[in-house]
């Protein structure tokens, strides 16, 4: 290793960015009372907030942690380099809360990725010539010329595959931006609340009118599992394990489980800079769309306040939440409270299990679901140089913008790699990132950010807790994994903070180290997110919404959960 590690546990080593208010130096001082309070400060609970206070709510924003951003932050960990920790990303932020809080004028600034998938071979070259590689990207005929390398069958049909899930996924656009059906309200009460109701059937109407005869087709693809599905379109084993790969990505799933399909589907519904199933890097890493989201709130009057811990949900003695109770013993009082937290910290910690007696224990549990995967952030002194697609004096080729899958060119691998979660041992399949190659704020010059994402690592080794050495040893060994791609890779490193997902869990709240704040499997979806009876945000204790990824449309869809919670709340204040 080329130097001392900074970072073993993610601890705090440098400076913060993205801070926008610290407990000390906020631009308004925490007062007694409010219309609205915000539970966590993280990018669904910023658009929360935001969106409250347009609608004429004085609104306070309440995070745990020293930075805003919850899973988008961004912290110097090693001196000089920004790392993106948990979320990596940018696509699912939906364009009317882009253009509705007007993000760009709030300093958020994107770098657009294209291409965006790479996948190296691990395998010799033949006569002198690298390992076989497949990128792709946007560009249709350089998308056909390279899996023309692997199938001229597959290159054809590829066009008509793309086209295909980009009409399914188009689809489902209007049921993101708004909450789910209510059926009790379709169902019961008089003629008027009943129409009033009917509105949330026209997202449903409009989604069933964009696929028209391609209703079965999306029935299909929700429910079955990925492989059923790719092996009815192509043939060759790289192309269909770099699919699979984004159909189990962020998910507990194998790409032979029934619903693997909407997983991928899920990662190609995206949009950014008005471009379809576009995805890019933020400038100085995610924290920076938290920051955005942040101003813009801040910009209408929200109050915005860190190292603020919620210790728990206050309830009057008519049943309804009426504000919360810091851990310092510090009570705020309010209309309403919105959580950002997990719904299992929300029901489980923060809500006084009296007013939940309704609703059993067990129910709550059930919100826990664990989902495998490991982080890892590299600051690296060079860029990492491919075998398959050689470069050199480190100027950065094509392929090292995208997504770059390791140890994930067949179908088997991701399979053998789940059943060995699932008993307790880590997997070496991982998702690499680079975002430094296009953003220069990242890394000091020469040197560069890189995100490893180990898919299908478990919350327990072998049913025991991780260790300070379990973590050390698995980092060595996918790093060990990496060097058989990129040699050299291991002496680069300078520095690395990885997080297992007890680390996930207790550094940033997110139960079971799951990002989506749940599963993004069928039971978990739309109608039952996160359960059946809390699916339109409102939770059994009155004046206490949801409004985190654990909420419809899931995790990913940034700022949905946040907008849908909002004007949840504005209408039920109205009526009352």
């Amino acid at each position: 290793m080329a130097a001392a590690l900074w970072a073993r546990r993610g601890r705090r080593t440098a400076a913060v960015v993205g801070t926008v208010a610290r407990s000390g130096s906020s631009r308004a001082a925490l007062q007694s009372q409010y219309d609205a309070l915000v539970i966590g400060g993280g990018h669904n609970g910023l658009v929360a907030a935001a969106y409250l206070q347009k609608g004429g709510l004085k609104t306070a924003v309440l995070e745990r942690r020293h930075v805003l951003g919850g899973a988008a932050v961004s912290e110097e960990i090693v001196p000089g380099f920004h790392f993106s920790r948990c979320s990596y990303l940018l696509s699912l932020l939906r364009p009317h809360i882009y253009a509705d809080l007007e993000l760009k004028k709030h300093g958020l600034k994107v770098y657009m990725r294209d291409p965006h998938a790479f996948t190296p071979m691990l395998e010799e070259g033949v006569k002198g010539a690298p390992p076989r590689s497949l990128t792709l990207g946007s560009d249709l005929a350089m998308n056909q010329k390279e899996i023309g390398k692997f199938s001229q069958k597959d290159a054809k049909a590829y066009p008509d595959f793309v086209a295909h899930l980009e009409k399914l996924a188009g689809a489902i656009h209007p049921l993101l931006d708004a909450p789910p059906v209510d059926i009790p309200g379709v169902t019961t009460g008089s003629l008027g609340k009943r129409l009033a109701a009917a509105k949330t059937l026209t997202p449903l109407v409009k989604c069933g009118l964009k696929l028209g005869r391609n209703v079965p087709d999306f029935y299909e693809i929700v429910t079955a599992p990925i492989m059923k599905i790719l092996n009815r379109w192509f043939d060759s084993e790289p192309l269909i394990a770099t699919l699979a790969t984004d159909a189990v990505i962020g998910a507990m799933t194998s790409p032979s489980s029934p619903g693997s399909g909407y997983v991928l589907l899920h990662h190609v519904m995206g949009e950014l800079e008005k471009e379809k199933g576009a995805w890019g890097y933020v400038e100085g890493g995610m924290g920076g769309v938290s920051q955005a989201i942040a101003s813009a709130a801040q910009s209408y009057g929200v109050d915005i306040f860190t190292e603020k811990d919620v210790a728990q949900v206050l309830v009057g003695s008519d049943g309804a939440a009426r504000g919360v109770a810091l851990k310092d013993g510090t009570e705020i009082s309010s209309r309403v409270v919105l959580s950002n937290a997990t719904p299992y910290v929300t029901f489980k910690n923060l809500t006084p299990q009296l007013w939940l007696v309704d609703y059993s224990r067990a129910r709550a549990v059930g919100l826990h679901r664990v989902i495998f995967f490991v982080t890892f952030t590299v600051a690296v002194d060079k860029l990492p140089n491919f075998l398959a697609r050689p470069t050199p004096d480190g100027i950065p080729g094509p392929h090292h913008q995208c997504s770059i899958h390791l140890n994930c060119e067949s179908v088997e691998v991701l399979e053998t790699a789940y059943k060995e979660a699932m008993n307790g041992r880590p997997s070496t399949n991982a998702g690499d990132e680079i975002p430094s190659v296009l953003d220069p704020t990242l890394a000091p010059p020469g040197c560069h950010v890189v995100s490893l994402f180990t898919q299908f690592t478990p919350y327990h080794i072998e049913g025991r807790e991780w260790t300070d050495q379990d973590r050390e040893a698995y980092a060595d060994t996918a790093f060990d994994w990496v060097e058989q791609y990129a040699p050299g890779f291991k002496k680069s490193v300078v520095g690395r903070d990885i997080l297992t997902p007890p680390d996930l869990e207790r550094i940033f709240g997110l139960t079971g180290g799951n990002i989506f704040h749940g599963s993004m499997s069928l039971d978990q979806l739309y109608l039952a997110r996160p359960l059946p009876f809390l699916s339109n945000y409102r939770s059994p204790v009155k004046g206490l919404y949801l409004c985190g990824s654990g909420t419809h449309p899931g995790g990913g869809v940034m700022g949905s959960p946040g907008f849908n919670a909002a004007l949840t709340t504005i209408a039920d204040l109205k009526r009352h």
